[in-house]
């Protein structure tokens, strides 16, 4: 058998160059670059390799692990998991700071590659620098923190086996069922040892991304419910988007009159404007969209978690006879709820539905009903977004300017705050991919570095980074990044003192907003003083991007059209004001459970726990 002698980290670099995948047969590199932070853990071995294989894998440089991990969720979630990017760390601090990052990859199943350097396989000396000494088991080290947040994790301890875990690694990352953080963790050591390598490891190897289509029984079981349903709802998530299956919804949807609603990542899968979609659903939903769930008497899921924003923690589903259909490549995610579960790629089961429902359509009143909902919701869209030039913008009116100025090639990137709130009841998505809000570990900091991987995986689009004072302050070291690499993202900094949303939360739960603003200490040691004098913009300054301040509305819509024609990295400052009762964002439209002290002293928790007795008496267990 032919063989080739290099190192482990080497022969690692030029499998991965050497990995594609195929979907509907276009084909495509699966590991697309390699970011890398190096210290004595990976820089004379994967380092190395990078520097000695520098043409077949590109490499980028980051500032902060974490963000590393970002970064390639951004590249991962744009390239509709088809593509993924490595993330390489030394030992010790660097590994563990990729933690964070593989729980946001693993919990939004989507993929990313982890190569930490690890202490050493043979023990030279013990212990080593940065090596966690645990009394009770010599085989562990800090790596193993990724273990639970990765969908496969494996320490690399002898040259050969590398081989089976790489090729697990691999189909692991182009499994769209099990996709995730994926974790090799490679001894210093090791990384640097050579071995006999069979060629064929070397060979260009394709996985295929199959559709599975859903099985004859389900389907029927399926059609049935949902030609005997009178209010039928379809709930749109990220697997819509994952599969391309945008197409696919909007016919069913157009040929049966069914409404769509959309979770956060499922947002964008039919266009505002399509007469079926009826906006966002749950906690952080549209008035119709929430009116239509409380009413039906049919879920009809697709590629969606079904988590407690999206159920309103259990409440949001109130008629008694519901029943629900799960249409996701996931069996876990097909059986929640109690479901009628239809475990397939959501295209294909798309498509077949539409195929056995022919003829079938909802009643002329139902469509009347939401379409006329839909209308009185986009009224108080309007509302919100409208602001005086020359008054300092809300936060909604900021939306409502950006409103203005994009096209369907923009797309927006957001994770935390009060922000998911407003963009998921108010945004009006154009496009599949414009709306990018990571909301299933709604992570601070995401933002700035997933805009540069997003960037890097659509060139030439115009991709926003809207971050609050308290996301920005979380991470924003990978502005140096894109500076170096050119990468024009637009950043739009709005400064509200502190964290808004966890503000806003606590004052309803009866904390009082305590500890949320950023202000001065002032003599009962509570944070009412005067703001801090934080100049977030000078700070992006600092870190080489090009900063435009805007005071007013006017101002803002100047900046941010100035902005989206850059093309350097360009950062958009505004301080917004309170909203009030006029240019407010809509309040919740449902409920979202966060236990609230069931004794206290204070009136403000008192009140607040009534309320909540009050709710959670409403939530359903349904089975």
């Amino acid at each position: 058998m032919s063989t080739e002698r290099l190192t482990v980290a080497q022969a690692l670099v030029r499998f991965l160059a050497c990995q594609y995948t195929e979907r509907d047969g276009v084909r495509q590199r699966l590991i697309g670059a390699t970011w890398g932070i190096f210290g004595h853990g990976n820089v004379a071995g994967i380092g190395q390799a990078l520097v000695e294989y520098a043409d077949d894998m590109p490499y980028l440089q980051g500032r902060n692990e974490q963000a590393m991990v970002h970064a390639a969720v951004g590249w991962a979630r744009q390239s509709n998991r088809l593509s993924a990017q490595a993330v390489t760390t030394s030992i010790g601090p660097g590994a563990t700071n990729l933690v964070t990052g593989a729980a946001l990859a693993t919990v939004n199943r989507l993929p990313v590659l982890l190569l930490p350097g690890d202490t050493f396989a043979t023990r030279p000396a013990d212990p080593v620098l940065q090596q966690l000494e645990v009394p009770w088991a010599g085989d562990l080290s800090v790596n193993d923190c990724l273990r639970p947040v990765s969908k496969y994790f494996d320490r690399i301890t002898r040259p050969e086996a590398l081989i089976p875990a790489a090729l697990a690694a691999v189909r692991t990352l182009t499994d769209p069922a099990e996709t995730g953080a994926v974790t090799l963790a490679l001894p210093q050591d090791v990384q640097a040892e050579a071995y006999d390598w069979p060629v064929a490891f070397f060979a260009d190897r394709v996985w295929p991304v199959r559709r599975p289509r859903p099985d004859a029984a389900g389907l029927s079981a399926a059609v049935h419910a949902i030609r005997d349903a009178a209010r039928p709802l379809i709930v749109a998530g990220g697997g819509v988007k994952h599969s391309g299956a945008e197409t696919a919804l909007r016919v069913l949807a157009a040929a049966t009159g069914i409404p769509v609603a959309a979770t956060q990542a499922g947002k964008g899968a039919l266009p505002h404007g399509h007469p079926s979609d009826v906006g966002g659903i749950g906690h952080t939903g549209t008035a119709v969209a929430d009116h239509l769930a409380r009413t039906a008497d049919l879920v009809v899921g697709v590629g969606t978690r079904l988590t407690d924003f999206t159920t309103a923690s259990g409440t949001l589903f109130e008629n008694p006879g519901v029943r629900f259909v799960n249409l996701n490549i996931t069996g876990f995610d097909a059986h929640k709820l109690a479901a009628l579960p239809l475990v397939a790629d959501a295209r294909a089961g798309l498509e077949e539905l539409r195929a056995a429902l022919d003829g079938f359509g909802v009643a002329p009143a139902y469509e009347h009903e939401y379409r006329a909902g839909r209308e009185r919701w986009e009224a108080r869209v309007s509302a919100a977004y409208t602001g005086r030039e020359d008054a300092r913008p809300t936060q909604a009116q900021v939306l409502g300017v950006l409103d203005t100025l994009v096209t369907e090639d923009d797309i927006l990137i957001n994770a935390a705050g009060s922000l998911p709130g407003d963009l998921h009841k108010l945004w009006r998505a154009r496009s599949a991919d414009q709306y990018h809000v990571e909301y299933g570990y709604s992570c601070m900091g995401y933002e700035i570095p997933a805009a540069i991987g997003v960037a890097l995986a659509a060139p030439g689009r115009p991709v926003w980074a809207l971050v609050g004072d308290g996301t920005y302050l979380m991470n924003p070291t990978e502005i140096v990044t894109a500076v170096q690499e050119d990468v024009p993202i637009k950043v739009v900094v709005l400064q509200n003192h502190g964290y808004a949303s966890i503000g806003s939360l606590s004052e309803s739960v009866g904390a009082e907003r305590y500890g949320t603003a950023y202000r001065y200490r002032v003599a009962d040691r509570t944070y009412t003083g005067p703001p801090l004098p934080v100049d977030l913009a000078a700070n992006a300054a600092s870190l080489g991007m090009r900063v435009l301040r805007a005071r007013t509305i006017g101002d803002l819509r100047e900046a941010l059209a100035d902005a989206r024609a850059a093309t350097v990295p360009t950062c958009v400052y505004v301080e917004t004001e309170t909203p009030d009762t006029v240019s407010g964002p809509p309040p919740a439209e449902a409920w979202w459970d966060v236990p609230v002290a069931e004794t206290a002293t204070r009136p403000s928790a008192v009140k607040a726990r009534e309320q909540y007795d009050r709710h959670v008496t409403a939530r359903r267990r349904h089975l």
